[in-house]
C-alpha cells in the first residue's frame, strides 16, 4: 500500500508542469523556512544586507489581487555587512522594489 501511494505521488509530481513543481517547492520551503540572505546593491557596491530571512513575499493588492511592484520580508539588518547577525543588530521589516538590484540566496 505504501509503495502504491509513493508511486502515485511520484507520478503526480512528474506529471506537473515545471511551474507547478516550482510552486510546490516554494510552498514546502515556506513551511520549513530558509536561512536566507538579501543583498541590495547600488551599481556594483553592496549597500544593505539582511540575514536570517525566512522568505521573501510578493505584495498583492487587497481589492484587485494584483501583484505589486515590490517584495517584503523580515530579517536581521546586518549593519556592519559582515554576513552575521550581531548582538546589537535587530530584526526588521523591509521592502525591495522590483527596480532594485538585489540578490537573495540561502546562507551556505
Amino acid at each position: 500500500m505504501k509503495k502504491l501511494l509513493f508511486a502515485l505521488l511520484l507520478a503526480g509530481l512528474f506529471g506537473c508542469t515545471q511551474e507547478a513543481q516550482n510552486q510546490l517547492g516554494r510552498s514546502i520551503q515556506n513551511w520549513t523556512g530558509t536561512n536566507g540572505v538579501l543583498e541590495v546593491y547600488s551599481g556594483d557596491t553592496l549597500v544593505r544586507r539582511f540575514v536570517k530571512i525566512d522568505k521573501l513575499s510578493t505584495a498583492y493588492g487587497t481589492s484587485d489581487s494584483q501583484a505589486r511592484g515590490y517584495r517584503f520580508g523580515y530579517g536581521v539588518a546586518d549593519e556592519n555587512l559582515d554576513g552575521l547577525a550581531g548582538p546589537n543588530e535587530k530584526k526588521v521589516y523591509f521592502e525591495v522594489s522590483e527596480f532594485s538590484t538585489y540578490v537573495f540566496y540561502e546562507q551556505p
